[in-house]
């Protein structure tokens, strides 16, 4: 009778690879998109409250004997009931039979390929010598995002704004010590954005938003990655950018079809276009370049796979029956 190996959120956090291998392997998967040798289809989901989502996220990476399944759910509603915002499941198939290899749940490796594809997009849209970095929302993406930015980048400072400002300060705290970073709290929105090199927002995302970073915030220069979709950006920011891109073309159609996105303009590449030389990244000091990272079900398969082999090597987690 087959098995599957089921890991707890504890399990997944023990077994899990380094960031920097994380972005190693997303680099893989980029390579491996650009040649068009990847399945993955948009992700459907089901909408249960205002601006929250439960989402269906298949992905198949032959070259990595990668296919699973995410079944993920972001509600903004449950920081005030104490829960994530953002929650789900992994299933990993095996490519031969279609059996399922494990079941896993998904939190720590959506925070960390999340931050993992903000590297990826940095290392090609940063200025090399980037060493200032603002964080807007000091939850956990906030948390993966400067990991992963410490992979890549010479960080020298780095300011943290919330809207709770607690929040910001308790981040503070905790990623400059985790990190040994000078990492200062600010209790406005635009000390975080501007006059920085490199700025990630990760609010909320929301179908409807009334953004409050205007054209002129970032500085030339500068290199944004917005996480929450244009929730935080104003239209006229987004069209100031000399490069704006985003990790999938097709994902972010797909999303304009259903309602958001409706000021911001056509990306000019995304990231397996950059990673694999086919487009140009950054081409001068001056330039603005913003990312829209959406969330690939492809990064999280890269990652997913790399825990399971780890957990099966370390006796980490525990076996079912089928």
């Amino acid at each position: 009778m087959s098995e599957m190996l089921y890991l707890s959120a504890a399990d997944v956090a023990e077994a899990g690879p380094s960031m920097s291998e994380i972005v190693e392997a997303l680099e893989r998967m980029f390579v491996e998109k650009a040649k068009g040798a990847v399945e993955m289809p948009p992700k459907p989901g089901v909408h249960t409250a205002p601006d929250a989502f439960i989402h269906a996220m298949p992905a198949y990476i032959p070259a990595m004997s990668a296919a699973g399944m995410k079944w993920v759910a972001g509600y903004p509603q449950n920081r005030e009931r104490g829960l994530p915002y953002v929650t789900g499941l992994l299933i990993l198939n095996d490519p031969e039979t279609g059996l399922p290899l494990a079941v896993m749940d998904a939190t720590w490796i959506t925070a960390m390929r999340t931050g993992a594809a903000t590297a990826v997009a940095a290392k090609r849209l940063a200025r090399p010598d980037a060493s200032r970095v603002g964080i807007v929302a000091c939850g956990v993406q906030g948390r993966s995002n400067l990991e992963a930015l410490s992979c890549v980048l010479e960080i020298e400072k780095v300011k943290a704004y919330d809207i709770r400002p607690q929040a910001a300060r308790d981040y503070a705290a905790e990623m400059g010590e985790r990190l040994g970073l000078a990492v200062e709290p600010v209790n406005e929105l635009r000390a975080a954005v501007s006059d920085l090199d490199v700025v990630v927002t990760s609010g909320p995302i929301l179908k409807n938003p009334d953004p409050s970073i205007d054209a002129g915030w970032l500085s030339p220069g500068g290199f944004a990655c917005a996480l929450d979709f244009d929730s935080y950006w104003t239209g006229a920011a987004l069209a100031e950018a000399d490069l704006l891109a985003t990790d999938d073309k097709n994902q972010m159609e797909y999303y304009r079809t259903v309602g958001y996105f409706a000021a911001t303009p056509e990306p000019h590449a995304e990231l397996a276009e950059l990673v694999s030389g086919a487009k140009t990244g950054r081409r001068s000091a001056e330039e603005r370049a913003i990312c829209i990272n959406l969330g690939l079900a492809l990064e999280d398969m890269a990652t997913a796979v790399l825990v399971y082999e780890r957990a099966k090597a370390q006796d980490i987690g525990r076996w079912l029956q089928l």
